[in-house]
């Protein structure tokens, strides 16, 4: 079916695309900036964040891609990270068409869009779908940021997208989703209403690094030979739900254990000091 203003659109999908960002990494090409910003103004999507861009971003090429789209372009919000651009959201997919070394939890485009209902169910819930340099895509770092990746099944003698082209492919997905969506009726990833929100990406950012002085304190992890612990700790914790109460307690016990870390190494030094 095609969406027509004569069409009425339910009022859930509206607040479930107000919901869904769109990261641009590394963009090299101000065309792509503007192609992005019509996809997306295509689907009914508004939220257009830039991370270190490469080229010109307000200039008059991608407003004139952007081909009746350009208030997306002039409220592009530019960041120097991709920490800095999502952090407020609680669910971070990274679209991939690399194969990875270390396995990660990977979506079809169709999947992607069943499942971003239930993600932005909860009232602070925020999605962002994650898009790579035009040449290199997203490095390991940055994919390992997210909780899932996303891959478009293209032909695989001919498997390269255009950026703009690949956003129109998942934002199609993600609003067809929506479309079949009740904001009141979306199931939740547990099955009930949950008693607290769920963790921001900033939130699980500051835990991780948390989590890595922590293991280096107590000799778990050599930052010189890390054998990928961290990205494997990553891997465990962003694919569970955890809520801020439970991000809570596990900083609580991370301190507690830096607690008696110190005081054990207090003791030792008294020790010897004896």
């Amino acid at each position: 079916m095609i969406d027509s203003p004569f069409v009425p659109q339910p009022r859930a999908l509206f607040i479930m695309l107000d919901k869904l960002r769109i990261v641009l990494i590394g963009t090299s090409h101000p065309g792509n900036i503007g192609g992005t910003a019509r996809a997306m103004h295509n689907m009914g999507l508004a939220d257009l964040a830039l991370v270190a861009p490469r080229c010109e971003v307000y200039g008059s090429e991608s407003h004139a891609r952007a081909s009746g789209a350009d208030a997306l372009v002039s409220n592009a919000r530019v960041h120097a990270t991709l920490e800095e651009a999502v952090s407020d959201c609680t669910f971070v997919v990274g679209a991939s068409a690399r194969v990875r070394h270390l396995p990660w939890p990977m979506l079809t485009p169709r999947a992607l869009g069943e499942r971003l209902p239930r993600e932005c169910a909860p009232e602070n819930a925020r999605a962002a779908l994650v898009f790579g340099r035009e040449d290199s895509g997203m490095t390991n770092g940055e994919l390992q940021r997210c909780h899932a990746h996303v891959h478009i099944p293209t032909n695989p003698d001919f498997s390269s997208l255009n950026l703009a082209a690949a956003v129109q492919v998942l934002a199609y997905e993600c609003r067809l989703a929506f479309l079949g969506s009740d904001a009141e009726d979306t199931e939740t990833p547990f099955g009930v209403e949950w008693d607290n929100p769920p963790a921001t990406h900033d939130d699980l950012e500051r835990f991780f690094e948390h989590l890595e002085r922590t293991l280096i304190d107590i000799d778990f992890h050599d930052p010189d030979n890390p054998r990928q612990l961290m990205a494997r700790l990553r891997r465990l914790f962003l694919r569970t739900h955890i809520d801020s109460m439970e991000m809570n307690i596990l900083r609580g016990i991370l301190g507690a254990v830096n607690k008696q870390s110190r005081a054990l190494a207090a003791r030792k030094d008294g020790d010897g000091n004896g």
